[in-house]
């Protein structure tokens, strides 16, 4: 394809677009287009990403849907012509268009929706004539709650945890024994979802500074546990955290009866979290589960640089009162320094104090005041 194919796609598509590498994923090989005067520079950009990231150039364009949620289809199916799907995962929370924060089920909280976007990933899945574990990956208008596919995963994904704890599905195990033959374990009537769980995605990285990788030597680790908590982790103390490979650490997940009590252990259990040497994004989420549109289950993929803006103003806020509160503070160690001055004596003429008749309201506190320390 030539930039020439991709205006001519991206002016029928109608802007904004998205390029994406056709190869790969994880954000490597994206580009968000405006406007047609874009064009030329992002193909070009994408490209070169898509071909040192996978090898691969070839990109591809999508149309792009303003403030959309991120919610995925867990699908599985056998070489017996078995394919069910395991409900969604919101995925919305992400930084440089890979996630960090998901959940099982979305707080879209849209039965109708759920079943929509599941019968629609079990004909792309038989489509594909496709065995496995699976992903089908939408992205959802929240206002009208139309949904958009956006790309087949042929793997299980990170985020899997989440919807293993609220199915009680081992998806692994189900893998295996798909990959041996085996049929699927289950129907699709079998599935049912209870409650609902939260994943973190532990990153080497600093959020303090556009989550920058943080790499380097674990000097202490302490990792959270206990009802509702599970840690999958591959690391330990002295362990060095690479430049060259993924900076995930673990992925943390809490579940609970409702929305509210997995987000609460979550809590506690990123309270609990330590890993000593290195940055990571351990602050950034103890934030964000107690951030209002976070817990209000307001979510889209601008979520992140809304949450950053909302957390300056919130210290510029701070930093105002502070300043404000030192102000009345100095005014008010003037004025005793003031007072403290006049009732010394040293405050006025001789001719002044001399002339002065004492006060009897001050004479009558001042009594008051020694007879109740007496």
């Amino acid at each position: 394809a030539s930039i020439a194919d991709a205006r001519e796609t991206a002016a029928r598509v109608g802007y904004p677009v998205m390029l994406k590498a056709a190869a790969g994923g994880g954000g490597k090989g994206m580009r968000f287009v405006a406007s047609e005067n874009e064009i030329a520079s992002a193909f070009e950009t994408a490209r070169s990403e898509a071909a040192a990231a996978f090898g691969d150039e070839s990109v591809y364009i999508e149309k792009v849907v303003e403030r959309p949620r991120h919610i995925e289809i867990q699908i599985f199916s056998d070489a017996h012509g078995n394919c069910v799907h395991l409900g969604e995962r919101e995925c919305s929370i992400q930084r440089r268009h890979q996630k960090v924060i998901e959940e099982c089920p979305s707080p879209i909280g849209d039965t109708d929706l759920r079943e929509a976007m599941g019968a629609s990933a079990v004909r792309i899945a038989r489509a594909a004539s496709y065995v496995g574990a699976g992903t089908i990956e939408f992205l959802v208008s929240d206002v009208t709650r139309d949904f958009y596919f956006l790309e087949m995963n042929t793997r299980l994904q990170v985020e899997h945890p989440v919807t293993e704890l609220v199915t009680g599905l081992d998806l692994v195990r189900e893998q295996i024994r798909v990959a041996a033959g085996e049929p699927l374990s289950f129907a699709q009537g079998d599935v049912s979802w209870t409650g609902h769980a939260v994943e973190c995605r532990v990153y080497a990285e600093d959020p303090e500074h556009d989550f920058m990788p943080s790499p380097g030597r674990i000097t202490h680790l302490r990792v959270p546990a206990g009802p509702g908590v599970r840690d999958d982790g591959g690391v330990y103390e002295g362990a060095d955290v690479s430049i060259y490979y993924d900076p995930m650490i673990s992925k943390l997940a809490t579940w609970g009866r409702t929305r509210d009590e997995a987000i609460e252990r979550m809590r506690r259990a990123l309270s609990e979290y330590v890993v000593g040497g290195i940055k990571t994004t351990l602050p950034f989420f103890r934030e964000v589960m107690r951030d209002e549109e976070f817990i209000a289950g307001r979510l889209d993929t601008g979520f992140i640089a809304r949450f950053n803006e909302r957390r300056r103003a919130a210290q510029d806020s701070r930093a105002e009162e502070m300043s404000d509160d030192e102000t009345v503070r100095r005014d008010m160690a003037a004025i005793a320094a003031a007072l403290a001055y006049t009732e010394s004596g040293q405050g006025g003429s001789q001719q002044q104090q001399a002339q002065a008749p004492p006060s009897r309201w001050k004479m009558a506190g001042r009594a008051t005041l020694h007879r109740s320390r007496i």
